[in-house]
């Protein structure tokens, strides 16, 4: 399966999120740009980056935002594993990724818990090591609500 198809195996309560996980850091995502950064919002106390799973997801995005689309959007092809290992541990605060946003029924937040950022950046890092950080899935399925607070 695809990483939509495990997203809406996920969604319905029949995925499993580790396969979701490892699908995502699999698949080459869509990051657009603005003001020479990549385009995130900020819910919660976490910015999650935008990330996109083509040009038709982001195209619902920026025109649910009101953003011009009868232009070229630059936005960077980045591989899932390196968004979460390499990227994401180099920007502050807490940061996750939210795919899809747009996309109602197909719209994914990979929050920065334990089995998906790496434990250093790990919001939930110091919980006692008997606590599951995926598997019982309650934090690695939080589905996106298009965070819009504070984006750019």
């Amino acid at each position: 399966m695809g990483l939509i198809e495990e997203i809406a195996a996920v969604r319905s309560g029949n995925g499993v999120p580790a396969a979701m996980v490892g699908e995502f850091r699999r698949t080459p995502l869509l990051l657009p740009i603005a003001d020479g950064g990549a385009m995130s919002g900020s819910l919660g106390g976490v910015r999650w980056l935008y990330a996109f799973t083509g040009e038709e997801p982001l195209a619902r995005f920026l025109l649910a935002r009101g953003t011009e689309t009868d232009r070229p959007w630059e936005y960077r092809v980045v591989l899932g594993a390196r968004l979460l290992d390499q990227v994401i541990p180099e920007l502050e605060g807490p940061v996750g990724v939210a795919v899809d946003v747009a996309d109602e029924d197909g719209s994914m937040l990979f929050p920065p818990v334990r089995g998906i950022v790496p434990d250093a950046v790990a919001v939930d890092a110091g919980v006692d090591a008997h606590t599951p950080a995926m598997g019982a899935g309650t934090t690695a399925q939080a589905v996106a609500t298009a965070p819009t607070e504070g984006a750019r």
